[in-house]
């Protein structure tokens, strides 16, 4: 079970909602909208992209990485070393 199973509904009513910003998006470029209100729409649609990121990496840690450093062994360091890339990833994006 993934840490984020509890709250797959939410998720997925988010990502679902996002994906609703994005057609509305390819609707602002064909029908030629000014350029700033479509950069207003695509920094709002990578904030609610950016808040799923952080809340899927809060559960993972929680959960995946919590429960492997419980065990401890050799997943617990490949289960850190994951986060921290999966955290670099985010910073950098």
């Amino acid at each position: 079970m993934h840490g984020y199973s509890e709250d797959k509904q939410a998720y997925l009513t988010r990502l679902r909602r996002i994906e609703g910003q994005i057609r509305g998006l390819q609707r602002m470029v064909d029908e030629e909208t000014y350029c700033i209100d479509i950069l207003t729409q695509v920094s709002a649609a990578t904030r609610a992209l950016q808040a799923v990121a952080l809340g899927l990496l809060e559960d993972h840690i929680a959960h995946c990485v919590a429960d492997a450093v419980k065990s401890g062994g050799p997943e617990a360091d490949e289960k850190m070393k994951e986060a921290s890339a999966a955290i670099a990833r985010l910073v950098r994006s």
